[in-house]
């Protein structure tokens, strides 16, 4: 299928690796324009080297900067005023028990998960609707709609990311701007494979073993039994970017692997 993105500029935030890496690959192999975002510069370097290797189709460029920073936001902005595409996919994740999340915990958390998504939203909206075309897409989790015990505050950020994307999506009434919202389900990104891993070893067992675990006794629900793919969860967002995606705003789209027990 061809999404029409060979004249779209697109940032993905947190695209060093995981699902962003996957999106912005995704982007790029549809003929998007695409600028890679991370902390650091050799992950950038890294990543833009990869998605070359990979034979993508369209433009790549890359930034370090620390999203979770107005400093490090408007380094992104200053070099990159203006978007087609913005993919709000930065984010952190911590299991840790309600009575130690300090308050410097939350804070830390709201910065990175929500305030980026909100200040670069701020930004780029506003010339997206000007020129009357635009997609905005935040990356949440089943998360938002079944709070983990564990990471309470995660939980709270992406359910915050629900509310901000549909007031945003309220604003672009009778406009071609679209602000949506994909709630990725268990995704073996980076850090979920090393967790496996490193649980695996502790149990003297293998990955798949662990895996078929944590969906038997954490993750019941899910019908995927599986982790996601990271471009499983791409393929979604890559098509809510495109101009195929007209009709869809506002939209909580799941890609959750059936997680969330709802027919909504």
């Amino acid at each position: 299928m061809n999404l029409q993105l060979d004249s779209k500029t697109a940032l993905v935030t947190g695209s060093t690796a995981g699902i962003g890496f996957a999106i912005a690959q995704t982007l790029a192999n549809e003929g998007a324009s695409v600028i890679v975002n991370g902390r650091a510069n050799n992950r950038v370097d890294a990543a833009l080297k990869k998605m070359h290797n990979s034979g993508a189709h369209g433009k790549l460029q890359g930034i370090a900067a620390d999203l979770g920073t107005a400093d490090g936001t408007r380094c992104v902005i200053e070099r990159f005023p203006q978007l087609d595409i913005l993919v709000n996919n930065l984010g952190i994740y911590e299991p840790k028990p309600f009575e130690q999340i300090s308050d410097d915990d939350w804070q830390r958390f709201f910065e990175v998960n929500v305030l980026s998504g909100v200040r670069l939203s701020r930004h780029y909206l506003t010339g997206m609707k000007e020129r009357n075309w635009g997609r905005i897409v935040f990356i949440s989790s089943e998360s938002a709609v079944q709070i983990p015990t564990e990471m309470i505050h995660y939980g709270m950020t992406k359910t915050a990311q629900l509310a901000i994307s549909r007031g945003l999506a309220e604003t672009t009434e009778g406009t071609s701007v679209t602000v949506n919202t994909v709630l990725a389900g268990p995704t073996a990104s980076e850090g979920i494979n090393d967790f496996v891993r490193r649980l695996a070893q502790d149990q003297k067992t293998d990955a798949a073993t662990v895996e078929k675990e944590i969906f038997r006794s954490v993750r019941p629900t899910s019908l995927l039994k599986r982790f996601a793919t990271p471009e499983e969860i791409a393929a979604l967002v890559v098509f809510v970017c495109s101009p195929l995606s007209s009709a869809t705003n506002g939209a909580a789209l799941r890609a959750d692997g059936g997680v969330v027990r709802s027919i909504l």
